[in-house]
């Protein structure tokens, strides 16, 4: 059910990708690049205190034979990806601390504004792909 609901966000915002670059650039800085860097290569600021490094963003298309994972990629930083296999998770959960955040106007629950600012964030991440 959930799956469905991102494919069909991910479907709505494809209407208008350069918007979604744009707000997806801006959440980038302000939510990631401290660990993964400016240019999301995962060198930030922050990233030499952490117990892993973060990855290399920009090579997640070829590290997945030239496909950008995009339903990884939602499920890993929205935090309901099983990375129990490798290990500690160090980057937060961002689905549950966007919808601790969201706020709207317009009447959307927190839950669509988090897949909202997630998807934003996965239309980046496919942007800057090597």
């Amino acid at each position: 059910m959930l799956r469905s609901g991102i494919c069909a966000l991910m479907v709505a915002f494809a209407a208008a990708p350069a918007v979604a670059d744009e707000i997806g650039a801006v959440e980038f800085a302000n939510s990631c690049a401290q660990c993964h860097g400016a240019d999301g290569k995962g060198d930030g600021p922050i990233s030499p205190y952490l117990l892993n490094t973060p990855p290399d963003l920009t090579m997640l298309s070829q590290m997945n034979d030239g496909e950008f994972p995009a339903a990884e990629v939602y499920d890993f930083i929205d935090g309901t990806a099983d990375v129990a296999a490798h290990g500690g998770r160090d980057m937060p959960m961002w689905g549950d601390r966007y919808k601790e955040s969201a706020t709207s106007q317009r009447g959307e629950t927190a839950a669509m504004v988090a897949r909202g600012r997630i998807l934003s964030l996965v239309y980046y991440l496919e942007s800057i792909q090597q």
